[in-house]
């Protein structure tokens, strides 16, 4: 079995493995790295940070664990410009430095183990924790309670002022999604440090998990373009042109198009 389709059968078990399935992404990247032995890494992670959370009820221990994770040194990396080792789970548990979603990936194995209920909710630019019917989300890094005010001074430093905060920023994120949002990140950092085999892997990924959209199509486009594949890049740019309600981006795709070679016909 590929590493590739060890992370798709992880998330086709019931319940979804979705930690190991993050690990098998690494694996794809790196052939040395055995999942096993990073499970058994969060296994003794979970067993030093159970014995030091304190008495409460399970559903109040989602913040005490995040704060213990803090004081053992898992924070957000804050390298510029940020490699992709902060989102690889092998390294982030090697490091101790991680984007928020690589985090929070984290956090949730743990509070499986340790039967503390954790979700994953799918905010944007900035992956959240909730427990289930709070009122209030978690940053995975450090676990400060982030409430609707919090939440959109979040999305404006992110996006800027016009990006009004939605119901849909807060919903939980099913493990394939989490598992998508991990190869955008992936592929967004390999492709920002010119690594566009690794990169294609993990825009390969995006679209064997789940639909894809039109920023997909174009990424991948781009990763095609950069590898001198015109024909792969044409398909990609005319899905994108399907895809998108942008007329501007309309326009330009269909531009980009006309200085494509034709599709080739198949041949019988």
């Amino acid at each position: 079995m590929t590493p590739r389709q060890a992370c798709l059968a992880c998330l086709a078990s019931e319940p979804a493995a979705t930690f190991e399935a993050a690990l098998w992404v690494a694996a794809e990247h790196d052939v040395q790295i055995q999942p096993a032995h990073w499970l058994e890494q969060a296994r003794e992670l979970q067993r030093q940070i159970g014995a030091r959370l304190p008495s409460l009820p399970e559903r109040e221990l989602a913040q005490p664990l995040l704060r213990e994770l803090t004081v053992m040194g898992f924070v957000q990396d804050d390298f510029h410009p940020l490699r992709p080792e902060a989102a690889l789970l092998d390294q982030v548990l090697q490091r101790k430095r991680g984007q928020p979603l690589a985090l929070g990936l984290l956090a949730l194995e743990l509070a499986r183990l340790l039967h503390i209920p954790l979700a994953g909710i799918n905010f944007p630019g900035h992956f959240l924790l909730q427990v289930p019917g709070a009122d209030h989300l978690l940053d995975p890094s450090g676990g400060r309670r982030l409430y609707p005010i919090d939440c959109r001074s979040l999305l404006t430093r992110q996006f800027g002022p016009h990006m009004p905060l939605r119901a849909e920023h807060m919903t939980v994120a099913t493990p394939v999604q989490m598992l998508q949002r991990l190869s955008r990140n992936l592929r967004q950092l390999h492709t920002r440090h010119d690594e566009p085999i690794a990169a294609l892997r993990d825009a390969e990924r995006v679209f064997e998990l789940g639909p894809g959209n039109s920023s997909d199509y174009l990424a991948r486009a781009g990763l095609y373009q950069a590898l001198d594949c015109p024909q792969a890049e044409r398909h990609d740019v005319e899905h994108a042109l399907l895809l998108t309600d942008d007329p501007v981006q309309r326009l330009r795709l269909a531009e980009r198009l006309q200085h494509l070679p034709p599709a080739s016909g198949a041949l019988h």
